[in-house]
C-alpha cells in the first residue's frame, strides 16, 4: 500500500510523523529516506511524540543509534548517514533493536537495504521548490 502526503510546513510535516507513529506497533519498523535538509529530523521528533516521548530528539550522527524508553513503546532512531561498511551495523548490535520489542525507525535506510527485514514502512521525504520552500511530499509505503 502506497500513501502519498502533501505538507507545507515543518509543524506539519511532524504532525505526519505523529500520527503514523500513533498507530505503530513493537516490533515495527520505518525507514526513512531523503536528502540532506528535506526534513527527516522535523519528522521523527513528531514521530517520537506519537510514542509519547518528552525528550528532545536529535539525530543520532555519529552514535547510529539512539535508544528512547520514555514512551509507550522503546524507540529505536537510527541514522546509517555515517556506515562505512555495513558490518558496521553488526558491531552495534542492529538486529537487536530491529526485531526488539521497541519501534525502529532509520534515517539513510537505503545505505543498508541488503540487511534490512522483508516487511517495513519506507517513508521518503521530497522537496519541490517551485511548490515552495516548505512543500514536501512524503510517501508512504508498507512493504
Amino acid at each position: 500500500m502506497i500513501e502519498i502526503f502533501e505538507t507545507n510546513s515543518p509543524q506539519e510535516t511532524e504532525n505526519l510523523g505523529k500520527k503514523l507513529a500513533n498507530d505503530a506497533v513493537a516490533g515495527q519498523v520505518f525507514t526513512l529516506i531523503g536528502d540532506l535538509g528535506v526534513g527527516k529530523t522535523v519528522f521523527t521528533q513528531g514521530f517520537a511524540a506519537g510514542l509519547d516521548i518528552t525528550e528532545a530528539i536529535c539525530s543520532p550522527t555519529f552514535t547510529i543509534v539512539q535508544v528512547y524508553d520514555t514512551g509507550r513503546l522503546p524507540f529505536y532512531h537510527f541514522d546509517v548517514y555515517r556506515i562505512g561498511d555495513i558490518e558496521e551495523m553488526d558491531e552495534i548490535g542492529y538486529e537487536d533493536y530491529i526485531y526488539g520489542d521497541g519501534v525502529s525507525l532509520i534515517e539513510w535506510a537505503n545505505l543498508i537495504e541488503d540487511i534490512l527485514p522483508e516487511h517495513l514502512t519506507r517513508i521518503t521525504i521530497e522537496k519541490n521548490l517551485e511548490k515552495g520552500f516548505d512543500y514536501r511530499k512524503i510517501t508512504v509505503e508498507s512493504i
